[in-house]
């Protein structure tokens, strides 16, 4: 198990690189880092880790424990608010081979992938509940160390307007997820009819 948080790691990762960033990891109501670019917010990242294993038998049934993280709800919206250039990077060192994977979620992923939404009651100076959502590792990109992970962050920045703007099928193929096939064949006459009908 890796002793170093993974705060600790991306910032001596930026560093190492020379890239511009703003540490926010000890706030509560910002994301953890803003990587800059010319000055400018180039993309916000969550980090999160998971270092043990969940008890299954207090969460419902959604993946295998090895896939399977729990992030918070707030997490989420936090990453809406900077979209779509916003995502977390998990990294698992709970593996029972002893070595760390990453995982990188970007924002779009967040929006569309399957997850469960649960609500945890808290118990501190007052009741409540705090919101969860249980997602699979699996739907995000995969890496072996910090170098790839930031691969990944970089390749989802660098294809983000076809992913926004050209793609027309479903985005991703998610694990725990089938898309189906409806409708009848589109075909070139009701596209020049709905172009009539809007000019």
């Amino acid at each position: 198990m890796n002793s170093t948080s993974l705060e600790q790691e991306v910032k001596r990762f930026l560093n190492e690189k020379k890239v511009s960033f703003e540490d926010n990891s000890a706030s509560y109501t910002h994301l953890d880092f803003v990587i800059l670019f010319k000055g400018e917010p180039y993309f916000y990242l969550e980090v999160k880790e998971k270092r043990r294993r969940y008890n299954a038998k207090n969460w419902p049934p959604f993946a295998e424990e090895v896939d399977l993280f729990i992030i918070d709800d707030l997490t989420v919206r936090k990453c809406l608010a900077h979209a779509p250039r916003s995502g977390v990077l998990v990294r698992d060192s709970g593996r029972d081979n002893g070595q760390d994977a990453y995982f990188f979620f970007s924002v779009i992923d967040l929006a569309l992938m399957p997850r469960l939404r649960v609500n945890r009651e808290i118990r501190r100076k007052a009741s409540g509940v705090k919101g969860k959502w249980l997602i699979n590792l699996r739907n995000g990109v995969r890496a072996g160390n910090i170098e790839g992970a930031f691969a990944a962050l970089r390749a989802y920045v660098e294809k983000l307007d076809d992913d926004l703007f050209t793609a027309t099928e479903c985005h991703g193929d998610y694990v725990g997820e089938e898309v189906a096939v409806g409708g009848t064949v589109r075909k070139s006459f009701y596209w020049n009819r709905d172009v009539q009908s809007t000019r």
